[in-house]
């Protein structure tokens, strides 16, 4: 057993992570052709309050009522700076004129799982209340990352418990196998940006007893775990070629076919985990995975 496997190192080594891997400043892939205005909204949940950013599309691209997009941040479950995806966010709402709400949802190891899932049900829930600015019943989450895990959670809560309905969920290079080690998924590239040790730190530090990661929420597509989810909302997944990631979200991406519920899996070819960030994946390469994901929030509210 190696010592970062250990939950107190794990943990020691997530906080000291979380202190200096927190993004400062401007976002990473500033999206400088948006307008709206971004407001900021306190969502009572079970496990305390969550802050969320939220997004209005301009007036001119969509009038009052439409629908609603609730967006997770990734961070390996434990760097919490939702901040990192307002150009994201932005470009969304611009494109799309639905709203969008940016999470910021507890990270371990101060909360562990099942607090990040559960909380985004709550907000997930609260988004398709009545009486907010937005049409709930037109209702779609995402994440990239971590927050892909976590949308692919949240959907699988409204299946099981009959609703809020959701029209899409976006699960963009997410960890959907937190039971497979790190050092044993493969390499699919000359060097990932993902290492076997990052993930012995974020997953202990998430979900410190292995048997749990099998847990059907932390872990959608290890073994049997994606069976019965006929109903589930339709899925956009995307992978990278090179991320240690890919297979999980291609398993997960065959299952939820096999279950009628795949709207589309996309794969960014020739590139890594996080390539949509600052160093990543050319401004076009990202414009156009955007678009596509776009496309798809249009779709999925009724936008065309």
């Amino acid at each position: 057993m190696s010592l970062l496997s250990r939950p107190a190192v794990a943990d020691a080594v997530a906080r000291r992570l979380k202190s200096f891997m927190t993004p400062r400043g401007d976002p990473a892939t500033p999206y400088l052709g948006a307008r709206g205005r971004v407001g900021q909204v306190v969502v009572p949940t079970r496990h305390g309050d969550v802050p969320c950013a939220v997004y209005h599309p301009p007036a001119d691209v969509a009038p009052a009522g439409s629908g609603v997009y609730l967006n997770l941040h990734g961070g390996g479950f434990a760097i919490g700076y939702p901040g990192q995806d307002d150009s994201w966010c932005r470009y969304l709402a611009a494109e799309t004129g639905v709203v969008v709400l940016n999470a910021d949802y507890a990270t371990s190891p101060e909360h562990r799982f099942p607090v990040p899932v559960e909380q985004t049900y709550d907000v997930l829930a609260w988004a398709a209340g009545p009486d907010r600015d937005w049409d709930g019943s037109r209702l779609c989450v995402g994440g990239q990352s971590a927050g892909g895990s976590l949308a692919a959670g949240a959907a699988r809560l409204a299946l099981e418990r009959g609703g809020p309905a959701v029209a899409l969920q976006v699960l963009h290079y997410a960890p959907l196998d937190l039971v497979t080690p790190g050092k044993d998924k493969r390499l699919a590239g000359p060097r990932s940006m993902l290492r076997p040790w990052m993930a012995e730190v974020f997953d202990t530090a998430y979900i410190p007893d292995p048997e749990v990661r099998r847990d059907r929420l932390a872990s959608p597509a290890w073994g049997d775990n994606a069976v019965g989810v006929e109903g589930i909302a339709p899925a956009v997944v995307i992978t990278c070629e090179h991320d240690r990631l890919r297979d999980e979200g291609v398993a997960y991406a065959r299952a939820l076919d096999a279950a009628g519920a795949l709207a589309e899996h996309h794969e960014v070819r020739g590139y890594d985990h996080g390539y949509n960030f600052r160093g990543g994946a050319p401004r076009e390469v990202v414009d156009a995975v955007y678009a596509r994901i776009a496309g798809h929030v249009r779709r999925a509210v009724g936008g065309g």
